[in-house]
């Protein structure tokens, strides 16, 4: 379905370089990133709660090309049942020949690599929990981008140690959820393989799904109604389980929130500042404000925000111990409902009046 090499190969060639700076600078640049890294461990147990043992995913510090690879890869590993999937449809039906699946393949990549070239200025950390670790490991790895936290913290002129922490809160975060929670990782794996379940390869239904996005795009461009690419590529039966994974994602990009911006101004003296700036930052203008909506990423930034309104009404009701009955099971996660009106959750897992 997609020719990754190509995908990595043209996105490499359209990325733009990262800001100027000197050998010194970078290797320095590189080394505060890792420590950050390591002193985010301590910080964010002790604001969630949540015990883990020490440096059990690999901390990858990156250039912009690094992180192409690593997404391009972890892309691969995602959309593998849907590739196992198309290819048993192609050989039940014996249509397309090898020659247009390379054709297409090579066209999909390229698109892939686009897309891939836009992202990767833009991404300061990630953690990646379906990179495979070693055996009884929880795998998963944090990558940092050095040159995009150093390009914004020149942008928005904040202090390099402060913002380069403030960074790796977010992330560790994400690696103490993931490993305090081990049965996360199979329960999204489990959602993104419903969606590969009940996604009709038949060229009618595909026809169908392209209607619908026709009809989708004029709703958009007459001001009815918002949509992304995300949307134009879904099915009506998935919509469900999209829901249930945005709202996991909305609680795991929130509580992150929450926890870097939990820490205390003696950790972090200038942890106001960067909020807001940083917040401005968000609020893209102009034509990147239109790509942004088109890819869907503007509904990334409602994550950020929704599901941190839920953990902090939540934590204001039931503290923190109370809100980590989140973790418990899949029952206890909040459906889309409940990221909406944090009052449904406590209500059903809390005996509040």
């Amino acid at each position: 379905m997609v020719d990754w090499n190509v995908a990595v190969s043209t996105a490499r060639k359209l990325v733009k370089p990262g800001p100027e700076i000197s050998m010194e600078g970078a290797l320095s640049a590189v080394a505060e990133l890792r420590e950050a890294a390591q002193r985010a461990e301590a910080y964010v147990q002790d604001v969630t709660g949540l015990t883990v043992p020490s440096a059990t995913a690999p901390v990858l510090v990156v250039d912009r090309p690094g992180w192409i690879q690593a997404n391009a890869d972890a892309f691969k590993t995602i959309m593998e049942p849907l590739t196992t999937k198309a290819a048993a449809k192609i050989a039940a039906t014996g249509r397309g020949g090898g020659q247009m699946q390379a054709v297409t393949a090579r066209v999909s990549g390229a698109e892939v690599g686009a897309l891939l070239s836009y992202l990767a200025p833009k991404i300061l950390g990630q953690f990646d929990p379906f990179y495979p670790g070693a055996p009884d490991e929880p795998g998963g790895r944090l990558l940092l981008v050095a040159p995009n936290v150093v390009m914004v913290e020149r942008e928005l002129e904040l202090d390099p140690s402060d913002f380069r922490l403030w960074v790796c809160l977010h992330e560790e975060t994400h690696r103490v959820q993931f490993t305090a929670v081990p049965w996360l990782r199979d329960y999204l794996n489990d959602q993104v393989g419903q969606i590969v379940d009940a996604t009709d390869l038949d060229p009618g239904a595909l026809l169908e799904m392209i209607k619908n996005a026709v009809a989708t795009v004029g709703e958009s461009i007459r001001g009815n109604r918002e949509f992304s690419i995300v949307d134009l590529v879904q099915t009506p039966g998935q919509r469900e389980t999209v829901e249930r994974i945005t709202a996991v994602m909305s609680l795991l990009e929130g509580h992150a929130d929450v926890v870097m911006d939990s820490v205390n101004p003696d950790v972090i003296s200038t942890i106001e500042t960067i909020r807001k700036r940083f917040d401005v930052r968000r609020q893209s203008q102009g034509l990147d404000r239109f790509v942004r909506k088109l890819l869907g990423l503007d509904a990334k930034m409602r994550q950020y925000r929704d599901g941190a309104r839920f953990c902090n009404q939540v934590i204001s009701q039931v503290g923190m111990a109370g809100f980590n009955k989140v973790w418990t099971s899949a029952d206890t996660l909040p459906t889309p409902a409940e990221i909406a009106d944090p009052d449904l959750w406590v209500a059903r897992n809390h005996s509040i009046a």
